[in-house]
């Protein structure tokens, strides 16, 4: 994707929440920066296919204080299948919920989830009893 493009949608991010693009360089690592108050940045090194550099998005910060909240982005982003900008973005968001005083939204999705997990098991074991008799 054209560096512009990639500037363009960090942009129209940053308008739907705290965060503002604070810079972005193209020349030398396509690397796109944010800040938020109080005090939370990062930077995401954005992926060039045109010259053979990297596949992947990348995250990362330089306060010691944000790198512990980066993982979930960091993880996501090395799993299987590429990934947009902006799913990177909303992924790294999610995870500086908590610094930004925001109710963390990923942990009652996981538990709605995880209960309707546990009530088709259910429904399954005594399916499977049935079907044994």
């Amino acid at each position: 994707m054209e560096f512009k493009q990639l500037v363009d949608t960090a942009e129209k991010w940053c308008s739907g929440n705290p965060f503002d693009l604070i810079f972005a360089e193209e020349v030398d690592e396509r690397r796109l920066d944010f800040y938020a108050e109080p005090g939370i940045s990062f930077y995401v090194l954005c992926p060039d296919g045109m010259t053979g550099g990297s596949d992947n998005f990348h995250v990362w910060s330089e306060s010691e204080d944000c790198l512990p909240f980066l993982q979930l982005a960091q993880d996501y982003i090395s799993s299987c299948g590429n990934k947009t900008l902006l799913e990177v973005l909303d992924k790294v968001f999610r995870s500086f919920r908590p610094l930004l005083g925001l109710p963390d939204i990923d942990d009652d999705t996981y538990e709605q989830y995880h209960a309707d997990v546990e009530e088709e098991a259910e429904t399954d074991h005594q399916q499977m009893g049935v079907s044994q008799q």
